[in-house]
């Protein structure tokens, strides 16, 4: 048996650069006092960890390869589906990230519980079995598939994998997987980065799907090493304000399918309940009710349009300095709005604080919902309330145009079928097709347009 030998390696905590030597700034991300000294192995004594199945890799030319097309691994829920471009793939590894107590493990949890015909290996490092039969007693659903094994060493998760042989694998979470080959911490840039490789080689060599539970630190990144987010074939983020009782998940990185879909839960006592409808949660139940500040905007998410209101509140500065305070939507976007209204519409909004707000805790990037901004923010400034039966849609331009956006059929579909009677579009954007019915459409060319037709 070889001898394993042992060398002083530094990696940087939040890139995972690795050097020989201390550096008090990082050369890859240019992050000060970030280096750790790691002892890593420089000669392995047995073979790697997580190789269940013998290597017989050899070079194939492109033409014979047979590209087999395998059925996706559907899941309980539709929405965890749509978000993974079908559900789960054999033999990929996935990486769900989120703040603690989120509700990573009880998404998770409630999902395999209710996958009868395959047997999973739930792995916890962090909760013991007593702890997950509690939560599966409150989720309520029976999960006689379902193994639990409470242990932190990768070897014997290996051993039990191979004793078990189940169709799906779930690690939670890879921040407290060690493997014996590596003399650090859990948790560490070497650990993480090792016990994620040997997953993966252990995913891609026996065809069954592995997911991960992965921490974030307080920049909002996944915890580790960058190069975690590289190895994984989708890395997906779950997210959501705690004050808020709806949740996110959305795919940074698949390589199965699409990085724009997201899908939307709801926390309840029994754990975490598909939102079908985003767009009557986003909305206010009162719409009837005339208030100035508040406006109806149309977003697509992946190939799925809903409605969120957009809410605002104009007030002269009373420190002289203006505020701009934004959430759910980008402030450098907002301030480009406010200098188009004050320079191309004449509005002076320079000397007044201007507060936006997305409903309902959501983020939107769409560009489409610079129009009910507009609206929004002009609403508050003059005081007068939006018809709570208009919708708007559209980009606002430099100059003032407003520019035409994708799929506006299905915005205008959206809004007809939660009863607006209005909706605001870019000019030309229903050339060819026929006007929808049971909506009328306005199609607007600059905001002063818009706005005269609102306002005046």
């Amino acid at each position: 048996m070889a001898v394993t030998k042992y060398k002083s390696v530094y990696f940087c905590n939040s890139c995972g650069y690795e050097s020989p030597k201390w550096l008090g700034k990082c050369p890859a991300c240019g992050e000060w006092n970030t280096m750790t000294e790691q002892k890593v192995a420089t000669k392995s004594s047995s073979r790697k960890k997580g190789s269940l199945i013998e290597s017989t890799s050899v070079p194939l030319h492109i033409d014979e390869i047979e590209a087999e097309s395998q059925p996706h691994i559907k899941l309980p829920s539709g929405e965890l589906n749509r978000v993974l471009g079908g559900g789960l793939v054999p033999g990929s590894l996935t990486l769900l990230g989120g703040e603690p107590g989120i509700g990573k493990s009880t998404l998770l949890l409630q999902n395999i519980l209710s996958m009868r015909k395959r047997k999973v290996l739930y792995v916890s490092g962090e909760e013991s079995a007593t702890q997950l039969k509690l939560r599966a007693d409150r989720i309520g659903r029976p999960g006689s598939n379902v193994h639990v094994l409470c242990e932190t060493d990768l070897d014997q998760v290996f051993t039990h994998i191979a004793n078990l042989n189940p169709d799906l694998v779930i690690i939670d979470s890879i921040q407290t997987m060690q493997s014996a080959d590596v003399e650090s911490a859990p948790g560490s840039v070497t650990q993480v980065r090792e016990c994620a490789a040997a997953l993966l080689r252990y995913a891609k060599q026996s065809g069954v799907p592995v997911m991960l539970v992965g921490h974030i630190n307080k920049e909002g990144s996944i915890a580790g090493p960058k190069v975690l987010e590289h190895i994984v074939d989708t890395v997906l983020q779950f997210e959501g304000d705690r004050q808020y009782l709806y949740r996110i998940v959305r795919a940074i990185k698949n390589r199965f399918g699409s990085t724009s879909e997201i899908g939307i839960y709801e926390m309840v006592t029994q754990g975490l309940r598909e939102v079908k409808n985003p767009s009557e949660i986003l909305l206010s139940q009162n719409r009837d009710e005339t208030m100035s500040g508040t406006s109806i905007g149309v977003t697509i998410e992946g190939v799925r349009p809903f409605l969120v209101e957009v809410q605002a509140l104009v007030s002269t500065a009373a420190y002289g300095t203006p505020q701009r305070s934004v959430t759910g939507f980008d402030q450098r976007r907002l301030n480009m709005l406010l200098a188009v209204l004050e320079k191309r519409a004449r509005f002076k909004l320079g000397q007044k604080d201007v507060f936006l707000n997305i409903a309902g805790g959501l983020k939107v990037s769409d560009p489409a919902l610079d129009l009910a901004v507009v609206a929004a923010v002009m609403s508050s400034n003059f005081d007068i309330a939006v018809p709570g039966d208009s919708a708007f849609a559209g980009e606002v331009g430099l100059s003032g145009e407003i520019r035409a956006v994708t799929r506006i059929d299905q915005r205008v579909s959206e809004a007809r079928k939660l009863g607006f009677r209005r909706i605001f579009v870019p000019r030309g954007s229903l050339k060819g097709q026929d006007k929808p019915e049971g909506i009328e459409v306005r199609e607007c060319h600059k905001i002063e347009d818009m706005l005269r037709e609102i306002f005046s």
